[in-house]
C-alpha cells in the first residue's frame, strides 16, 4: 500500500513494509523513515534487498504488505546502476527529459545546458551519449536527474563498474547535490564510499533490516558485528 500522507519528521516512511516475489520474500518486516538533507547508505551482501528496497522507496515496486507513506509535494527522481542511454546527444538525453516534464523545447534546451555544465560534460554536449565512456554515461545521468532538481534522489551502486578516477568525480558530485540540500539514498558496496557520503547507514541481510545507526556508530560499535556472523564477515570485506 502506498500514500501520499506526509510522513511525520521526514519525506517518506516505510511501515512494516514486506515484498513478495512469489515464494520468495524479498523483504521483511521493513520500518524506515528518510529525513530532508540526510545521506543515507544502504549496504549488504549481494542478495540482501538493498536494490529493492530502492525501488520500494521509489515507488517502482508496491509493497506486497504493509505501507509506504509520501510528502506529495517531495520531488524525486533515481539513477541507476547501469543507465539508459538514449541513441542521441548527450544534450537531447537531458533536453527530453525537461521537455517530458512540461518544459517548452527552447526551455528544455538551456536547462540540459545548464545541467551538463554542472557535471563537466558540455564539450561532449553533442556526441551520441552511446559512445561516452562508463564514467561519462554515469554524470551524463547525474545531469538527467540534477536538471529535475529532485528533493530526494535514489542511487544504486553509482560506481560500482567505473574505474578509480570515474568514481572520484561521481562521488564529488553525489557531495555537492548533497551540499546544496538534495537528500539522497545511496545502495554501495563500498565501505570507504559509505564512510565519505553518508550520514546514516542502514545495514540489511536477507531482505531484513538489521542496523539502522548514525555512520560513526555504526563503523565504530561492536553491536552488528557480535549479533551477525555475516555482517562480520561483510564488513571485513570477506563477503561480497
Amino acid at each position: 500500500m502506498s500514500g501520499r500522507s506526509a510522513p511525520v519528521g521526514g519525506l517518506l516512511q516505510l511501515k512494516a513494509v514486506d515484498l513478495e516475489f512469489g515464494a520468495v520474500r524479498a523483504l521483511q518486516g521493513i520500518d524506515l523513515r528518510i529525513g530532508a538533507g540526510e545521506r543515507v547508505a544502504l549496504i549488504g551482501a549481494n542478495g540482501s534487498g538493498k536494490s529493492t528496497l530502492l525501488r520500494v522507496l521509489h515507488g517502482l515496486l508496491a509493497p506486497t504488505r504493509g505501507a509506504l507513506l509520501r510528502d506529495g509535494a517531495v520531488r524525486q527522481a533515481m539513477l541507476f546502476q547501469r543507465p539508459y542511454m538514449l541513441r542521441t546527444s548527450a544534450l537531447n538525453n537531458v533536453a527530453l527529459g525537461l521537455w517530458i516534464a512540461g518544459r517548452k523545447w527552447a526551455q528544455a534546451r538551456e536547462g540540459a545546458l545548464q545541467a551538463l555544465a554542472a557535471v563537466e560534460l558540455s564539450e561532449v554536449a553533442l556526441r551520441n551519449a552511446r559512445s561516452l565512456s562508463g564514467g561519462q554515461q554515469q554524470r551524463l545521468a547525474l545531469a538527467r536527474a540534477w536538471s529535475l532538481k529532485p528533493d530526494l534522489l535514489f542511487l544504486d551502486e553509482p560506481t560500482s563498474s567505473l574505474d578509480p578516477h570515474a568514481k572520484r568525480e561521481v562521488e564529488a558530485l553525489m557531495a555537492q547535490f548533497a551540499q546544496d540540500g538534495m537528500t539522497l539514498v545511496f545502495a554501495s558496496h563500498n565501505l570507504g564510499q559509505v564512510k565519505r557520503l553518508a550520514t546514516r547507514v542502514v545495514y540489511l541481510e536477507h531482505g531484513r533490516l538489521l542496523a539502522d545507526l548514525p555512520v560513526h556508530d555504526f563503523f565504530n560499535g561492536p553491536q552488528l558485528r557480535d549479533t551477525s556472523r555475516e555482517a562480520d564477515l561483510f564488513l571485513k570485506g570477506e563477503l561480497a
